[in-house]
């Protein structure tokens, strides 16, 4: 298998870091954007889509500005491939964004990030977000 390819993204978004927090580290708030169905046991995450599911360790996550997420089939083939959302204030103009790390294969590197970019538009929809 092809080496993953690293990628990030950055999404203004108008929200409070202590709302857009709740919805990036949450089940309840990822299941508004991110998925179908979002559970939780510990640090074990299970994302539901349609009729498809993965599941995810939360590796790390800092109160306020970040999550860092590892799927479980990564994991079990030795990969430290990561997803991560941080967020991220401009300490003039306190802009807020979402800054989105990822990895995909080469060939499906700009399939991700329309994927990403239609998560985030979901996520901005649900925030009342422009």
């Amino acid at each position: 298998m092809d080496e993953k390819i690293k990628f990030e993204m950055e999404f203004p978004i108008h929200a409070s870091p202590q709302l857009l927090y709740q919805y990036i580290s949450t089940p309840s708030g990822l299941s508004e954007w991110f998925a179908d169905n979002v559970n939780s046991r510990g640090e074990k995450f299970t994302f539901i889509w349609d009729a498809s599911q993965e599941k995810a360790k939360l590796l790390s996550k800092k109160s306020g500005e970040r999550v860092k997420f590892r799927w479980l089939v990564d994991e079990e083939d030795g990969h430290s491939y990561f997803f991560e959302i941080r967020i991220q204030v401009d300490d003039i103009t306190k802009d807020v964004s979402l800054i989105v790390t990822d990895f995909a294969e080469e060939d499906e590197v700009e399939e991700a990030k329309m994927l990403w970019d239609n998560q985030i538009s979901d996520l901005k929809h649900v925030l009342g977000s422009p």
